[in-house]
Parts: C-alpha cells; structure tokens; sequence
C-alpha cells in the first residue's frame, strides 16, 4: 500500500502537465500560493472530519522543519528560475536526473552499480522522449538555467532520501505547504504581477493541481518514501515525462510518438534491472564461480 502511494503521486506529477496548459497564464508563484494554500486544507478538511483539533502543533524538530520547508519551496523557486534562464529541454532532462541520483542513494552499498545501471537506462527513456523532434542547444550563457535544474535534481534526490530516513508525520505535510504558500506569496509579489481574474477552467485546474500534482501528491511520496519499495519508486519516476505525453496526447493537446513505446521500454528495463539487482549480482557471482 505505501507503495502504490508513491507511484500516485509519479502518476498525479506525469498530469502535471495538462493541468499546467490550462493555467500556463497564471504567474507561477501565484499559481503556488493556491495549490500550497489547497495542500494545507487538505489536512484541515480531514481533521475536522475526524473531529480532531484542526491546529494540533506539528511534531517536527528544527531540522525537520528546515529540510521539508527548503526542499519544497527551493525546488519549485529554482525550477521557475532555470526555465527564465535556459530552454524548457534542457532544464526537463537535466531535472530528471533526479530518480538517478534517487536511485542510487537508496540502493544498498553493494548493489550501486546496479542501480546506476538502472538508473541510467531510465533517464536515456526520459532523454529519447524529451528530445523526440526536439534538439538541444547547449550554450554557456544558459549556464545559470543549467546550474538552477541541477539543483533541482539534488534537492528533489535528497529530500526523497531525507523522507526514506525521517520520521515525522505525513500530516506535518500541511503545515509545510503553509509555510510554503506564504514564501511563494513573498516570491510572487517580488518577481510577478498579480492576476486578478481567473477563469473558469484556470480556477477548476488550479484547484485540481492542489488536490493532486503539487500539494496531494506531496503526501502520498512522504508515505511512499518512508515506508514504500523506494528502489522501485526510484526506477518508476522515470516514467513522469511518458505519462506526460500520453496525457497531452489524451486531452488532445500533442500527437502520441513512437518515442513512447521506446522510452517505455527503456525505462522498464532499468526498473527491472535495479530491482533485481540482488538476483543479478548473486547469478554474476555464480557463474563467477563455476568459471
């Protein structure tokens, strides 16, 4: 069950995309403050279902509080800040680094290569999709955009890992996505113009990015990584950008490749081989001795 959480919230990040073109003219932080605002309603809502104290205090320490608030908040903040200052592409595949690196600091000490392995099989599905009919245009004066995706990938990498290793409440999620909403309102206000008249469908989408991509979803990974297959939810995030396509192609809004069914396949064989590492090592040392 943990588990199966981890992959809802790879599946609500690959709708992340759809959800994104319908609000694509609301100012990013804006955009923030509402879904942060709905993540922490969502615990709200559920307390007062459960007739428990809405404002019971979180049981987080100091470092708890930093680490959960930084990663949340500064991935997003370093996202919006790469794509200011290089191409969508290239800030894509350099954060998807992120399920590599993931990968390999959850594998055990003596299945790293494997998990590399893996990893990097994954991340080559992300890069034929990403880049199918596209092409890169690396340059030094995208340098900063590059530095700030990479980042992103490391925080995004680490947080998981300080999930895996942590041991707060996953309803201490909402008074996170609090304090996040107000650093992203402090962003807004300092970086963007605010929109004041929302439509109909960029409200409904707005309101669905909260419940899921960016607030619910954030839930769902902490009780994937605590107590979830986290190797495999490490090989299986490889998979966000082909749940992107297949979900533009379903809302009508890209044409279906036969990228696809290749990074599709790549991606699945490094699942298979990162999980099955340790069979994979023990038949190698096998034969190794037979030899």
């Amino acid at each position: 069950m943990p588990t199966l959480s981890g992959l809802i919230a790879v599946l609500m990040w690959g709708l992340l995309a759809v959800f994104s073109t319908f609000t694509r003219d609301i100012p990013p932080f804006q955009l923030l403050v509402v879904c942060f605002s709905i993540s922490f309603l969502l615990i709200v809502i559920k307390r007062l279902i459960q007739q428990k104290p809405v404002f019971k205090p979180s049981s987080m320490t100091s470092q708890q509080w930093l680490v959960h608030t930084l990663c949340l908040f500064g991935f997003h903040f370093c996202y919006f800040m790469a794509i200011r200052y290089a191409p969508p592409v290239e800030v894509s595949l350099i954060g998807y680094l992120w399920p590599l690196l993931l990968g390999i600091y959850v594998a055990p000490q003596g299945l790293r290569l494997f998990a590399l392995a893996g990893g990097l099989l994954g991340f080559a599905g992300s890069v034929f999709l990403v880049l199918s009919g596209e092409s890169l245009s690396a340059d030094m004066q995208y340098l900063p955009g590059y530095l700030l995706a990479f980042t992103c990938a490391l925080i995004w990498s680490g947080y998981s890992w300080f999930l895996s290793r942590s041991h707060s409440e996953v309803e201490d999620i909402g008074w996170v996505s609090l304090l996040v909403a107000v650093l992203s309102l402090i962003a807004h206000l300092w970086l963007e113009q605010t929109q004041t008249s929302w439509t109909a469908s960029e409200l409904c989408n707005a309101l669905l990015l909260g419940l899921g991509p960016i607030g619910g979803a954030f839930y769902l990974w902490d009780i994937g990584m605590k107590n979830g297959d986290q190797s495999l939810l490490a090989s299986i995030s490889f998979a966000t950008p082909v749940i992107s396509a297949v979900a533009l192609y379903a809302a009508g809004f890209s044409p279906l490749s036969t990228a696809v069914i290749v990074a599709v396949s790549l991606i699945l064989s490094g699942a298979l081989i990162t999980n099955n590492a340790q069979r994979i090592k023990h038949q190698l040392t096998k034969r190794r001795m037979t030899a």
